[in-house]
């Protein structure tokens, strides 16, 4: 029986290679389709969570885990060897950048390597890693046609860019739209197929390289448009102007306005490197991105100017910096979830730290946050969410709002707190009439 017979039936085996934010999402919604699938992940934590019928991911319910797992449905291994048995294999491994802002594409070249000896005729390899215009074409491509077979004749190779956007109760892998490009048609046409399966809608480019600057510019929009905000919040401090009012005010235009908003700097996978990846890659080009550039760089400034808020802040208070006890409420890179990959939340810790103050945090939904083992802050440094009590609050001389949780108390937390630095805005309801909160993008209270 060949692919394209197998994918209309429902019967072809699929395996997903890397099981955190975007591939345990995909491997169990292809499960529940009725795909037999198989996750592949060398954490071998993951592995063991998974054969119990245990998430380890908030947007994916255990109950339904273990449902496809009893079933026989969703199975896990940390075993290359797995990939001999299936027909189509996703990559969704990480893909980081350097301490220098360069890619870092280790985590793909190594799970091509892992498919190349394995690799079946007839077998379609569908990346969807976030990365730069070429990836699929100049390093899985080459990487996989060493085994001797050929790409769109032997075997088909196809790019799908991830759009998971971790705590989002609204979209999902059902309604999202799905990008692919193949690279050939009829690649193109057999990804089509089984992504039809899953996804409401499936959007067909011309190549692999259009699917990949998809990608990058749906999140470097985002990054541009917030880097703007965030400058004009800085603005808007000196001027005396509540930046915040600002943007209400402006939404209520119906047309030609979208609203982003100000905040302690960016994170998650996507748009604290996207930008990177393109910049990198537009060099080859003799291209320079400026603009783009300069946005990041507004947003990677922002960690600095939280912590010279809070200096401020308590520099009012007769207070230093120095041996102040800095209380941090929320590390994720958002509100409500539980991922804290590239939080802006790292960069401040590390500047309080090296400022000289005492840092303490809680995150109901973070329980060990890790900074430190870099040019900022030298010492490797784990810290563990506290308890939020009336006695930490009081006995804290600052409270740091990083990631607004709609699980706090915020007119608690005001009323026990000496001070608090909002830098999300949460605080809205009270600060107008209390001295003792400080906004980022607001003028400082007298």
């Amino acid at each position: 029986m060949n692919l394209q017979t197998k994918i209309a039936e429902g019967t072809a085996r699929v395996c997903v290679i890397g099981l955190g934010y975007v591939g345990l999402p995909l491997a169990v919604g292809f499960a529940r389709m009725g795909f037999p699938v198989v996750g592949l992940d060398v954490d071998e934590r993951k592995i063991t969570a998974l054969r119990q019928g245990k998430s380890y991911i908030r947007d994916v319910e255990s109950n339904e885990v273990a449902a496809l797992v009893s079933s026989g449905k969703l199975t896990a291994t940390s075993d290359y060897e797995v990939l001999r048995q299936v027909d189509v294999v996703f990559i969704c491994v990480p893909t980081p950048f350097d301490a220098m802002k360069a890619p870092d594409l280790s985590f793909i070249l190594s799970a091509a390597e892992g498919i190349l000896p394995r690799l079946q005729v007839g077998q379609l390899i569908i990346l969807q890693s976030t990365t730069y215009p070429g990836t699929t074409e100049e390093v899985v491509l080459p990487i996989l046609e060493r085994s001797g077979l050929k790409a769109g004749q032997d075997f088909h190779l196809a790019f799908s860019p991830e759009r998971i956007n971790p705590g989002d109760k609204t979209y999902s892998v059902h309604n999202t739209p799905k990008v692919v490009g193949g690279l050939t048609p009829r690649c193109t046409e057999l990804a089509r197929a089984l992504l039809s399966h899953l996804f409401s809608q499936v959007y067909v480019v011309s190549s692999p390289r259009t699917a990949e600057m998809t990608k990058l510019l749906e999140n470097i929009f985002r990054s541009v448009n917030i880097a703007l905000v965030n400058e004009l919040a800085l603005l808007s401090e000196r001027m005396g102007i509540d930046f915040w009012e600002v943007i209400a005010a402006a939404s209520t235009k119906p047309f030609g306005f979208m609203p982003f908003y100000p905040g302690p700097g960016v994170g998650g996978h996507c748009i604290p490197v996207d930008p990177y990846y393109l910049s990198w890659k537009a060099r080859e080009y003799d291209f320079y991105t400026k603009f783009i550039e300069l946005a990041a760089e507004v947003n990677q400034d922002m960690p600095y100017h939280v912590v010279e808020k809070v200096a401020a802040a308590l520099s009012d208070r007769g207070h230093p910096l120095r041996g102040a006890r800095v209380l941090v409420l929320g590390v994720a890179f958002k509100r409500d979830i539980d991922d804290a990959r590239n939080s802006p939340a790292e960069r401040i810790i590390e500047l309080l730290l090296d400022r000289g103050a005492e840092v303490q945090y809680n995150d109901p939904y973070v329980p060990r946050f890790r900074v430190g083992r870099d040019v900022f802050w030298r010492e490797e440094r784990v810290l563990e969410s506290i308890p939020l009590t009336e006695e930490i609050l009081r006995t804290s001389d600052v409270v740091l709002i990083i990631a607004g949780h709609t699980v706090y108390d915020y007119g608690w937390i005001v009323d026990q707190a000496p001070l608090v630095v909002d830098t999300v805005n949460v605080t809205r309801a009270v600060a107008s009439r209390n001295a003792k909160v400080v906004r980022i993008g607001a003028p400082m209270p007298r």
